[in-house]
């Protein structure tokens, strides 16, 4: 039986049990990403969120801990594989904040910017994003899924 493209399995969801599959899954999307991608992260505290930028970190060795931005807005990264941005805009009070980030000074390409809480700026999100959501069980089981 032939296996799915991971962009294929992503749009029909796939499963997680641990953070090494939810890592493993960030790795493989990784090398099917465009340069100058950017990721838009949907998904409540907990559901892997931070755990998937942690893989796509891996996956361009970056050998840097990865942590959430929650506090500083925004952590950058960078690998052989390009830049990875980490920007949490769980704390941005209004999308014209964003503009405060300079964030254009950051984007050193190749990178790929990851957006937590993303509907907090909805407005600046570019339309080519990529839209991931990210989903937890009480049973402590993951799902993500790639979608509009």
């Amino acid at each position: 039986m032939t296996r799915l493209p991971i962009i294929e399995q992503l749009k029909q969801g796939i499963v997680s049990h641990c953070v090494t599959e939810t890592q493993a899954v960030a790795k493989a999307f990784a090398h099917e990403l465009p340069p100058d991608s950017v990721l838009a992260l949907h998904g409540d505290l907990g559901t892997g969120k931070t755990t998937f930028v942690v893989g796509l970190a891996q996956a361009w060795g970056i050998t840097q801990p990865v942590t959430s931005p929650t506090f500083t807005l925004l952590n950058s990264y960078t690998g052989p594989g390009g830049t990875l941005l980490h920007l949490d805009a769980y704390r941005l009070e209004h999308p014209e904040a964003l503009e405060a980030l300079c964030l254009e000074d950051c984007l050193v390409s190749p990178f790929c910017l990851t957006i937590e809480w993303p509907e907090k700026i909805a407005a600046a999100i570019p339309p080519h994003a990529l839209h991931l959501y990210f989903t937890c069980t009480q049973a402590g089981v993951h799902t993500i899924r790639l979608g509009d």
